[in-house]
């Protein structure tokens, strides 16, 4: 017997939990379907929480093998990559058992299965021993997610092939890794498995790292990496990739031969939209798996809503969570849609990246007058007692009005740093300038006194022209 209710989401992910719950609270009956068999999607399993419980412990094994203090209680250690792995698993445990209970407090009913439609209001499931049950929805949000995008001519079952969602089951722990795709995911990877002893070669396909970023941090990021030990390898392609009995050959269209005990594919990622049946109720999706949404995030079928990793960019847990709320408010007919734009971008490399607002190379092309202040973290005192000295800390302002357009912070602790200047950005009017920073007492020491120094730094400069 088919079980009706006012909304039916597809994926327990940060963009789906956030809709279930917006709608639930309204007052609307709602069914959460998930293909795991816990809530959490793969940002708790897969991706977000596990890459950052397992980097929070490699900075912690940096911090004892490289700080003369720990020396008094014994050498410097190694660690395998599968035991760090457990801290991670540890975490995930956690989260799942956390947002368990959001769904039962809420009233939602959790089905954990495949979903795929049968028409334009109508979802089967199917369990793990086959059976079906169906669901009737008067509005549908599809918040599936994305996987690593696997091309046909690299074989992901050779045993030391992997992407990153297969490498939190590595056995091992290589002496060298070849990491191919130098986006976010690909240098965070780079970081740790650096942090953990391993000589990384990083290949790029394009000129620059995460050339979106401001170009002074994405040169930093790439100085750091140099310095602890990566290979970088900017502008190659690869032409085809050779597992062998003990290592894998990566054959690059330059002619280059690159060698490692283990290979990670981190270059690009798909919707998860092939199983759901598309075609039934009148959508498609793009040759990568993603839907088109308008900006209340509906498809082209008005009653079905589609965020998170599923429609593309940002791609953030961040973004999809508000994305999701956002939709849970447009089905709950509340009348307050957030379009979320102004998004700040955090990257879990070791130190950090965390920016938001306008580049430098942005700020140049639309020749609007600006200015750059700065804090080196060097210089900050609470970063000299905690030992992370690498960073810094970038405000870009109207050089008349001296309105704040970009805050750029790599080092320690930045995507929480970032916020402050984010805060600042959003407020009306003459609030959001450069003298915020300048009149405002920050505790001594912080790492948010960063925020002064390079407000005074910049308004120097402006004084001094």
């Amino acid at each position: 017997m088919p079980t009706h209710f006012d909304v039916v989401v597809i994926g327990s992910g940060p963009s789906g939990e956030g809709a279930a719950m917006r709608a639930s609270k309204s007052g609307k009956s709602v069914a959460m379907v998930e293909e795991k068999p816990a809530v959490g999607g793969n940002c708790a399993h897969l991706g977000t929480i596990p890459s950052k419980a397992l980097r929070h412990a490699v900075k912690q094994i940096i911090r004892f093998n490289t700080d003369a203090m720990f020396r008094d209680i014994g050498e410097p250690r190694s660690f395998s990559f599968p035991k760090v792995l457990k801290r991670a698993e540890r975490i995930i445990s956690k989260q799942v058992a956390l947002r368990t209970t959001f769904y039962g407090r809420n009233h939602v009913k959790l089905y954990f299965g495949e979903a795929r439609f049968t028409d334009a209001h109508v979802i089967e499931v199917v369990n793990s021993d086959g059976s079906i049950e169906t669901l009737i929805a008067d509005k549908v949000v599809i918040a599936t997610g994305s996987r690593p995008y696997r091309p046909n001519n690299v074989d992901f079952d050779a045993s030391r092939i992997y992407d990153s969602d297969s490498v939190l089951n590595m056995v091992d722990t290589p002496r060298k890794i070849v990491i191919y795709g130098a986006g976010v995911i690909g240098c965070e990877y780079a970081s740790i498995f650096c942090g953990l002893g391993v000589r990384v070669e990083l290949i790029n396909t394009r000129e620059h790292l995460l050339d979106f970023l401001d170009t002074e941090i994405s040169d930093a990021l790439s100085y750091h990496l140099r310095d602890i030990g990566v290979l970088i390898r900017n502008h190659e392609e690869y032409e085809r990739i050779e597992c062998r009995e003990n290592d894998v050959l990566v054959h690059l269209k330059s002619g280059k031969l690159v060698r490692g005990g283990a290979f990670l594919w981190c270059n690009g990622r798909s919707g998860n939209t092939e199983k759901l049946d598309l075609e039934a109720v009148g959508l498609s999706a793009n040759e990568r798996g993603l839907l088109e949404v308008n900006e209340s995030y509906q498809t082209m079928v008005p009653h079905v809503y589609a965020a998170g990793d599923v429609i593309g960019w940002p791609s953030l847990a961040s973004a999809a969570y508000d994305q999701g709320r956002s939709i849970g408010g447009a089905v709950s007919e509340i009348e307050d849609l957030y379009v979320v734009k102004e998004v700040p971008t955090g990257i879990y490399t070791i130190p950090e990246i965390s920016s938001i607002g306008k580049t430098e190379q942005e700020l140049t092309k639309e020749k609007v007058p600006y200015d750059v202040g700065q804090a080196f973290f060097k210089t900050i005192a609470r970063a000299q007692i905690s030992g992370e000295t690498v960073g810094m800390l970038k405000i870009l302002f109207h050089r008349e009005t001296l309105e704040i357009l970009g805050i750029h912070c790599f080092g320690d602790q930045a995507a929480e740093i970032v916020h402050i200047g984010q805060a600042i950005m959003n407020q009306p009017g003459s609030a959001n300038t450069l003298e915020y920073f300048v009149n405002t007492t920050f505790n001594y020491p912080t790492m948010a006194e960063a925020y002064r120094v390079a407000a005074l730094n910049g308004l120097y400069r402006v004084d001094s022209l």
